[in-house]
Parts: structure tokens; sequence; C-alpha cells
């Protein structure tokens, strides 16, 4: 494949996951529009009658957009075995590893700090909350999160096997670092190993491709069936909230993450923003940061230059740990919540939900329904009724695919910089704006060159 060609299919892939996402939002609401508030549309035909709901919202698009997640989770666990394994046994000081942890985990919480100090700051000037009298018709129970302690424990598997099959991907990662340092310290029986991982690192990564060219699809029945059965009613209420969270999650992504990659490397924003669009499709359409895994794991290494011992590491790490969507739905739901309830909030509660928030980024990570977790633990520490929540339930699920695409940039992007600080990163593919695109394209018609 030319230059031209792959960037022309770099472009085009792009070109068709955006159009299927506008495509899918599009249909979505003109299926609303005949099915109303869950109804359903039936065609009488002469042997049955053809259920529209029946068979398309629930049958077509809840099939093909599933099975896309799932695909995509299919390869999360191997793919991040595989890739970190091999990263590991590339670097010839394994020492690094401490200090690429710690500035990966330093990075991720000062990003944390800067979103919910900034969502708050925001909520207060905008008042979301002010002169709303709702009463929440949905009610909220939350868990209980587990200790910062727990959490630590859980990272150490004790059957490495059932981490696999149950993607808890602390352990996965645990185990892997183990294994590739293992394999380090093997001698020769280690390197004939690490020639077999990276070809194995090289075929899952070709998987990645495929379904990337197969994404258009899946995001399209995704959206179609969400934007059908979304009500439009929900927001009359909520709208100066919503628009608070949408706008304050947007300002992190598309400006406080490239001032922060150009005061710490120096970098081009505007490319490192025009490389990332992709991934962040993916993360709103597909709402998990651990189902994006491979596809950002492509891009800070085909398309950015982050070597594959930084990002094999940083991303499925922020994959897990990196809360700042949730820490900014934190910030402005705290503020929300307390004006509805008319319950004033001092200096020293906003310090607390910011330091909350920030430790809980790592003390609740793996949980299931980490981000509603994470709320509840923070409307607990300041006095504010855990039933708020339940107000803003109806609008979390767009909310929730929004900060999904702001956390996997935020990943993307500590990548880069640790890459950076640690001389494992390639400039020259960063600035190369058709850098990965020869590996976008897949010809299924001829599967050899």
């Amino acid at each position: 494949m030319t230059t031209s060609n792959a960037s022309n299919g770099s472009k085009n892939l792009t070109q068709r996951i955006v159009i299927a996402m506008i495509a899918g939002i599009i249909t979505g609401a003109l299926l609303q529009n005949l099915m109303p508030d869950g109804s359903d549309f039936v065609i009488p035909l002469y042997l049955f009658d053809f259920s529209l709901r029946g068979f398309l919202v629930d049958g077509v698009f809840e099939a093909v957009g599933q099975i896309f997640v799932a695909s995509l989770r299919m390869l999360v666990v191997p793919l991040v075995f595989v890739s970190l394994v091999c990263g590991v046994c590339s670097l010839k000081d394994t020492a690094k590893l401490g200090r690429i942890g710690g500035k990966a985990v330093g990075l991720y919480l000062l990003t944390t700090v800067i979103a919910v100090s900034m969502a708050i700051a925001i909520a207060l000037l905008t008042s979301p909350g002010a002169g709303v009298n709702m009463v929440a018709d949905t009610t909220f129970t939350s868990r209980e999160a587990p200790s910062l302690a727990q959490v630590f424990i859980d990272m150490f598997p004790s059957n490495p096997f059932a981490a696999f099959a149950e993607g808890k991907m602390l352990q996965v990662i645990v185990f892997a670092l183990l294994f590739g340092i293992a394999m380090a310290l093997a001698g020769k029986a280690g390197e004939r190993l690490t020639v077999i991982f990276q070809d194995l690192n090289e075929v899952i990564m070709r998987l990645v491709t495929i379904l990337m060219n197969l994404a258009p699809y899946g995001v399209f029945c995704l959206l179609a069936g969400l934007f059908t059965d979304i009500s439009l009613a929900t927001f009359g209420n909520l709208i100066k909230y919503f628009v608070v969270v949408i706008g304050v999650l947007l300002i992190h992504g598309l400006l406080v993450y490239p001032v922060l990659l150009k005061l710490f490397t120096g970098l081009s924003p505007k490319i490192f923003l025009h490389k990332i669009r992709n991934t962040a499709i993916f993360g709103f359409s597909v709402s998990s940061s651990s189902a994006t895994i491979p596809v950002n794991l492509e891009t800070t290494t085909k398309k950015m230059g982050v070597n594959n011992s930084i990002a094999s590491f940083t991303i499925p790490l922020g994959a897990t740990i990196n809360m700042d969507g949730t820490a900014i739905l934190q910030g402005v739901a705290t503020v929300f919540i307390a004006q509805v309830f008319n319950i004033d909030l001092s200096l020293t509660d906003f310090i607390m939900v910011i330091l909350t928030a920030t430790l809980a980024s790592i003390g609740t990570a793996g949980v299931p329904g980490v981000g509603l977790i994470m709320l509840a633990m923070v409307l607990n520490q300041v006095g504010l009724p855990v039933e708020g929540i339940g107000l803003i339930l109806g609008v979390d699920r767009l909310v929730d695919m929004t900060r999904t695409a702001v956390n996997v940039t935020g990943d993307a992007m500590v990548s880069i910089v640790v890459g950076q600080s640690e001389g494992q990163f390639d400039q020259s593919t960063y600035d190369d704006l058709k850098a990965g695109s020869d590996i976008e394209e897949i010809d299924f018609h001829h599967l050899k060159d």
C-alpha cells in the first residue's frame, strides 16, 4: 500500500466512524418519534405482524452493538498481558518500572485534582441546581466501596487464570509485570519466549485493526439503539446540569489536556487532538475505558510514537485508575444536589470533595459501577443525601459516554508525557500525520500481500 493510499484509508476510516456516529444518532431520534416512551411500531403483514422495535432496535441494533463491544472486550486481557510482558522484557533496567509507575500515577492524580476543582468552580459560577424543585422518582442505594488497603491486597492475584477470566485488570497488570521481569532474568529461555510474545503482540494488534475497520457498523448500532430509548423529556429539569457537566468535560478534554501536554513536552496539541479523535469516538460509543484499551494502545504506539514498554503499562493503568471524567461528574453533581436540597457547603466541604474524589480514583479502581459508588462516597463525606443521585440518573448514560471519551484522552496524554520523559518516545512519528495509517486499512479480499 502506498503512503498516499494509506493516508486516504486512514481519512476514510475516520470519516466512516464519524458518519456512522451521526447517522446512528439521527436514526435513533427518528425511531423515537415513531415509538415514543418505549412503545412499539407494528406493521401488519399478510402472515404476521412486523415489530419495528422487536426486529430492529431490540434485535439488529442490540445484537450488532453488543457483539462489537464484546469483541473489543475479548481482546483486552490478552492484549494487555502480551503487550505489557513485551514492554517489560524490552526494558534494560527493570528498576525503571518504579519510576514509570510513579510518574504515571502522579500525573493521573494531578489531572484528577484539576478536573474536580474546575468542575466545582464552574458549577458554583453557573448554579445548575438553583431554583430546581424536583422530587426524585428514582432511588439509589449505594454499595460499600472497598478500603484502600483491600484494593492493594486485591491487586495481587491468587489465581492469575481467574483474573484473566474475570477481567480484573489490576491483577492482570501485576502478573504481567512479574512474568515479564522473570523472563528478562531467565537468560536464553527468556529470550526465546520474548520472540514468541513479540509475534503474538503483532497478531493481536492486527486483530485490533480488523475491529477498527468494522467499527462504523458497531458505532451506528450502539448509538441508534441508545437514542431510540433516551427520553428527551428527562432533560427538561436537568438541562442546565447536563450542559454544565458536558461543558466542563469538553473543556478538560479539549483544553486542559492539550495545555498540560504543551507544558510538559512542548509538543503540538493540535496534532494530539487530531490523532486521538478515533480513540475518543470509540470511548464515547462503547462507554468503557477498558473496552477502548486495544484502540488506545494502537493509537499511542503506532500513531503517536510512544514506545510499547511505556504505553503497555500506562494505558491499562489509566483505564483502571484515571477517573477525570467521573471526578468532573462528582464536582458538578455535588454542587447541583446541594443546591437542589438547599444545603450550604463550606470551603472545608469543597476541599473534602476534592480530596475524596482524588483518592477514590484509586481506592475504588476496578469496581463495577465505580462512578456512582465514588459519587455516593463523596456525598456521604460532606453530609449530602445519597438519594440525590436518583435525580441525575436519567441523563447519566450520555454523561458517562462523554466522560469515557475524556478519560481515554487523558490516558494517551499521560502516556506521551511519561514516554518522552523516559526517552521512550519517537517525535518523528508523533509529528507525522500519516503515521500508523498504513495499518488501519485491511483488504479482506486479499489476506496476503
